[in-house]
């Protein structure tokens, strides 16, 4: 089943002689279940590309469905509501909310949609993540890996319909990163949670089951490395 589908997506910074073409005309589409990993070096466009498919910046033309619905259709009070609830963002700096706790990172998303927390899911999610006995520790007083930790569990807690992760292991060392990558990994296989990846690392790349490739704003490479991902 398609979750998600981009089409002919543009995007356009400046005019004149400080045009700047950051995407152009990209078209692809991703089934449930699937991890997608897009690459491609510095100023290539893949950042922008994540943050077309987090509604977090409108593109210039083009498309973006997930789950059926035209998010770009959206008003902006609609879209931030359903940007909370159906896509979990994952980001390199981990953007945790310092004065809160883990358990407080983790479940905010539900807190701020004004929805009830199912111990149920989170105790499942806390226990996959392995954070026992960290809920009540503030940002500061857990690791880098930790931390990330906290928000991938920010981004499930949901059960959104997308996950995208922006570079999630490149504020870690080797060791970490490859803990978090199987965490994602893990979270993929055993929720059939629907994972978008940006990296430049090519090796954690081919951790995916598909790699798009992005080269000066279009798609260079699509291709699919496994099927195992692919859900119903």
């Amino acid at each position: 089943m398609e979750i998600l589908r981009v089409e002919n997506l543009t995007k356009v910074y400046g005019e004149g002689e400080t045009k700047v073409v950051a995407l152009n005309d990209v078209s692809f589409s991703v089934e449930k279940g699937q991890f997608v990993a897009i690459i491609g070096p510095s100023g290539s466009g893949k950042s922008t590309l994540l943050h077309m498919l987090g509604g977090v910046d409108r593109p210039t033309s083009g498309k973006v469905h997930i789950d059926n619905t035209d998010i770009y259709s959206l008003n902006e009070t609609n879209l931030a509501i359903f940007r909370r609830r159906q896509i979990g963002l994952i980001y390199q700096f981990y953007n945790l909310i310092p004065v809160l706790n883990v358990e407080e990172n983790i479940t905010l998303p539900l807190l701020l949609d004004g929805r009830k927390v199912e111990k149920e899911s989170l105790d499942r999610i806390i226990e996959t993540l392995n954070l026992e006995g960290r809920l009540s520790h503030l940002p500061n007083q857990l690791s880098g890996g930790q931390q990330q930790r906290v928000s991938i569990g920010r981004a499930l807690i949901t059960n959104p319909a997308i996950v995208l992760a922006d570079e999630p292991t490149g504020n870690l060392d080797r060791k970490t990163g490859l803990e978090i990558l199987n965490l994602l990994k893990l979270s993929n296989r055993i929720y059939n949670q629907t994972l978008v990846m940006i990296t430049h690392d090519e090796s954690i790349a081919l951790e995916a089951d598909r790699i798009i490739a992005i080269e000066d704003g279009r798609i260079a490479r699509d291709e699919v490395i496994r099927q195992k991902g692919l859900g119903a």
